[in-house]
């Protein structure tokens, strides 16, 4: 009896799919996602282009945290980074929106490589804290740099064309964000199986010995932070496209932490936890708030404090996983997943 999985070439063993059920799953999946927008509404066409952008920026912070053992607390200010470069080159030169948004990638990139220069000497909280403070210092200059950004006031997108079409319409800017997610998530998962994913990993579990045995941490720390950024600004760019509007309200320090908590709960060092991740913490507040407009009928105080109701289940929800399942839902799927495949010698 075969008990795992065995491969009699290099080149089964480099697949990305090793089982026929992994394979199978891929296609339903791909099936599921091309069917969706032409049976779903607006509303859901609008939280799965919301989650479609959640996707991104999530895999680009796991990159950091999950993969490199950085911690960062800036994700709010460089998907703003992201965001405002993106509306200001299509605004102020009249770029496309694609072109914009490339742009604005490689602009978030080099503000996150220099944000990331502290991380030769800082570790831990330590580096937590300066990250947190490149939130602070993104946020002041979007707000005060009036001649640039506008300051408080919103900066107005044109809508982004294509082929004489309307990309930000709910139905069109859903093939254009799942298509960019599925990008992204190849272009990750490749990346791990290069030398420069393999330096990256060997910095998180163990940076001393990295060192000895000739990764230069400063080029791959400031590279991890380069490559997150860079698709966190994708993220923040595409925010900026969809909704029309760029204000510094939609990426505060609860941004950063809301996207930091998403790759908590899906699973740190994980594609499939990144997404995981995105959908939860996406899909709950949403959720919660449809259960307390059913409910109000009955419960006429759940409406004014639906608000408390939702931070408290936030904070509960990254509890009980830190404490019962610190590997999160990509652990909870494995073990689902085990238990089929070895059932019924699933102990």
């Amino acid at each position: 009896m075969i008990s795992g999985i065995f491969h009699s070439s290099y080149e089964k063993d480099m697949a990305l799919r090793h089982t026929h059920a992994q394979k199978i799953r891929l296609v339903i999946l791909i099936i599921a996602l091309i069917a969706f927008p032409f049976f779903a509404n607006r509303y859901y066409l609008t939280l799965a282009n919301q989650v479609g952008i959640a996707v991104i920026g999530a895999i680009g912070l796991n990159i950091l945290v999950g993969y490199t053992g950085q911690i960062s607390l800036g994700q709010g200010g460089f998907m703003a980074v992201g965001a405002y470069a993106a509306g200001l080159l299509t605004v102020r030169l009249g770029m496309p929106w694609w072109a914009s948004t490339l742009l604005a990638c490689a602009v978030t990139a080099l503000v996150g490589a220099l944000f990331g220069i502290p991380s030769l000497r800082l570790k831990g909280l330590y580096l937590a804290i300066a990250t947190l403070s490149a939130q602070v210092i993104i946020l002041w200059v979007v707000t005060h740099w009036t001649g640039l950004t506008g300051g408080n006031d919103a900066l107005v997108v044109p809508d982004p064309m294509l082929f004489g079409l309307k990309i930000n319409s709910d139905f069109n800017f859903y093939w254009v964000v799942w298509g960019i997610a599925i990008i992204v998530t190849l272009l990750t998962v490749n990346l791990f199986r290069t030398r420069f994913g393999r330096a990256f990993i060997a910095i998180r579990d163990q940076d001393i010995a990295a060192s000895v045995m000739g990764v230069d941490l400063f080029k791959y720390k400031l590279l991890a932070f380069a490559i997150s950024s860079f698709w966190v600004g994708m993220a923040g760019a595409l925010t900026a496209h969809y909704r029309n509007i760029v204000t510094w309200e939609r990426f505060t320090v609860d941004v950063s932490v809301l996207y930091l908590a998403m790759i908590i709960i899906g699973g740190l060092g994980s594609v499939t936890g990144s997404y995981l991740g995105a959908m939860f913490m996406t899909l709950l507040p949403v959720l919660l708030t449809n259960l307390g407009r059913a409910m109000k009928g009955s419960f006429p105080v759940l409406e004014t404090i639906l608000p408390f109701i939702q931070q408290g289940a936030f904070g509960l929800v990254i509890i009980l996983f830190l404490i019962f399942e610190p590997e999160g839902l990509n652990k909870i799927w494995k073990n689902l997943k085990d238990y089929f495949r070895l059932w019924p010698f699933s102990y």
